[in-house]
């Protein structure tokens, strides 16, 4: 897993110790193998000793962490910088607790500060860079992960979390070439092969993307994502048997998912499997009765099988979830039409008209005299 989907603890690395320095020495070994209780027990002991041990309180404040004690790591990182205020590594751990805790904006703060005590701080550049991507700075983002990869070493997640920005702000190419560097750096993770495949697919490279999800798929056969991936992109090469089969894999897979449904429900409709597709998004409302779009397509499955009442019903119920979409009034206006329903079907292009739509004008010139 990458970076940018989770913030990891990381080891602090401090200065070889003396031989009085052994019991924290041990702390670190047991941080080292994620021992985290028996970590802050040790720490414990010679905070106890000496309360002002500010490395001591930062690696405790880890520990807790590690036990997800955020929180508690907190108030332990804030006693280290009431001894020492310009200590980078407690700014930046106090940083990756507060990001855990959902507080985005003061997790940007501390990480600031670590920066300004120390300038070539790697990992906090990375992290506030997964700060800014959390509350959508993206630019401020791209300029962080890049900075991360200026100061090195080059890794995959640092060229991973700068690919993510890039794609974010729709610069597809740029974020391609990143990705590939990070696969050069790392063969063995799914998740870059998908996240490639998925700027190709963006820029219409399909076969490209196609092949990147294949990749992404040997690496990992349990994703249903990567298996709805590969589904749209074979949708957009028009080979919908084999998106049908991918988006039946990633439901079994993941059978809670609704836009699976929608999505094949949608593959369906285009090879004029009309009573599958309104199966689909059957099930698909089933799981989610508060999205318009899965109401408007089994509206337009049940027209075509000319069952006019039902697709009135549920372009009704769309409008009910969403009552500005010009296309939905033009569409059920329509149907009301195939109903020999002229007076309303008029009131609804009328309505469609007012919120923008062109063909519900035409529709008046032509029906509504």
């Amino acid at each position: 897993m990458r970076k940018l989907l989770f913030i990891f603890l990381s080891l602090i690395v401090f200065s070889a110790a003396s031989g009085q320095d052994a019991p924290l020495e041990a702390a670190k070994k047991k941080l080292a193998a994620n021992d985290f209780a028996g970590a802050k027990a040790d720490l414990s002991k010679i905070i106890d000793a000496n309360p002002k041990n500010k490395v001591a309180l930062t690696l405790r404040g880890e520990a807790k962490m590690g036990l997800e004690d955020f929180y508690g790591a907190i108030g332990d990182l804030n006693f280290a910088l009431e001894t020492d205020s310009t200590y980078a590594e407690a700014l930046n751990n106090r940083g990756e607790a507060k990001m855990a805790l959902g507080d985005a904006e003061g997790a940007i703060v501390d990480f600031t500060k670590a920066i300004k005590f120390n300038a070539k701080f790697t990992e906090a550049y990375t992290n506030r860079g997964l700060a800014k991507y959390d509350v959508e700075d993206l630019q401020g983002a791209y300029f962080d992960f890049s900075k991360a990869l200026e100061l090195g070493p080059a890794d995959a997640d640092k060229y991973f979390n700068r690919g993510v920005a890039k794609a974010e702000l729709g610069e597809f190419v740029s974020a391609i070439d990143d990705y590939t560097k990070a696969i050069e750096l790392d063969k063995t993770d799914a998740s870059l092969y998908n996240y490639r495949g998925v700027s190709h697919y963006n820029v219409g490279n399909l076969d490209l993307a196609i092949a990147d999800y294949n990749e992404a798929i040997k690496l990992e056969t349990k994703d249903a994502q990567m298996y709805e991936n590969r589904a749209l992109a074979k949708g957009a090469k028009l080979d919908f048997k084999g998106a049908i089969e991918d988006y039946t894999k990633a439901i079994e897979l993941d059978p809670q998912e609704p836009e699976t449904y929608n999505l094949r429900g949608v593959t369906k409709y285009s090879i004029e499997d009309h009573d599958g597709a309104i199966a689909d998004y059957t099930k698909a409302i089933a799981m989610d009765a508060t999205n318009p779009v899965y109401f408007d397509n089994r509206a337009l499955s049940k027209t075509e099988k000319e069952d006019f009442a039902g697709a009135v019903e549920d372009y009704s119920s769309s409008i009910e979830l969403y009552p500005n979409d010009p296309e939905t009034f033009y569409q059920r206006g329509l149907v009301k039409l195939s109903m020999n329903n002229k007076y309303d079907a008029c009131l609804d292009f009328k309505r469609a008209e007012d919120l923008g739509s062109a063909d519900a004008k035409a529709a008046i010139k032509k029906n509504c005299k």
